[in-house]
């Protein structure tokens, strides 16, 4: 089985709030994981070309790799992007639309981001952009009326500020439900990824695709190894009675606190 690392990143800095810290990596660290992905042999692909591949049964090109962005963060609109386009490295990153907008409620904690006008620079640099709900809510513990607009409401601002479709979503933290992924697709959404901590293939499931949260603590070799197919087992599998009790565990601090960061 062709075994597909999707990447997920979030802070590229080299002093983050300690609320994101442990997802943080720094520029160095950032620019030795793109040189083995420069280096790898592996063609770096867009979630929507891979999706575009998978919908139309096209074979993929050799040893596909992607790089995937969450929230929005400031680096990403200046030395990150400038980063991956010294590179010719193509990447999809996904706003929460709530917190690049100053004022409006959002569940992400205080941390430096870039603004939703800086969007179209990032199509500039080669980036692929996607939404990221609102305000970075666990979506699976989320009423129907609610879900359904922190999906709508990101894919139609952005649609407005880019000018074009916005077809790829992002779970926050991963959390999705199969009622979750229903509304994905009525929200008019092509694709959506998850996390789960694995390897993507050919097989993953469109509105779920696994993808590998990178960690301050992973080194090089762990980023060479996922582009080498290992370290990580292979999507798609059932999930698991813990993650099942878990979800059913937040759904019910949700009926009584109200929505959660997802985080």
């Amino acid at each position: 089985m062709t075994r597909i690392p999707v990447l997920l990143y979030h802070p590229v800095t080299d002093d983050p709030p300690a609320w994101i810290a442990e997802f943080a990596v720094t520029p160095r660290q950032f620019a030795s994981h793109l040189d083995a992905i420069a280096d790898s042999g592996r063609t770096p692909l867009t979630i929507g070309a891979l999706t575009g591949h998978l919908a139309a049964g096209t074979p993929l090109p050799p040893r596909p790799v992607v790089l995937t962005f969450d929230d929005g963060f400031a680096d990403l609109a200046g030395p990150t992007a400038e980063a991956l386009a010294a590179r010719a490295l193509p990447a999809t990153a996904y706003l929460t639309t709530g917190a690049l907008a100053p004022g409006r409620p959002c569940l992400l904690p205080p941390a430096p981001m870039m603004t939703l006008a800086q969007a179209p620079r990032l199509e500039e640099h080669g980036l692929e952009i996607g939404a990221h709900t609102v305000s970075h809510p666990q979506l699976d513990t989320l009423r129907p009326a609610a879900l359904r607009r922190e999906l709508a409401d990101p894919k139609a601002e952005l649609e407005d500020l880019l000018g074009h479709e916005v077809r790829h979503l992002a779970y926050p933290h991963g959390y999705n439900s199969p009622a979750v992924r229903r509304a994905a697709r009525a929200a008019g959404y092509a694709s959506a990824v998850a996390v789960r901590h694995a390897l993507s293939s050919p097989a993953d499931e469109p509105f779920r695709i696994a993808r590998l949260i990178v960690r301050r603590t992973h080194t090089t070799a762990d980023v060479r190894a996922w582009l080498a197919g290992t370290g990580a087992r292979t999507a798609p599998y059932p999930d698991s009675l813990p993650t099942l009790g878990w979800r059913l565990y937040r759904r019910t601090r949700a009926l009584l606190k109200g929505p959660e960061f997802a985080g």
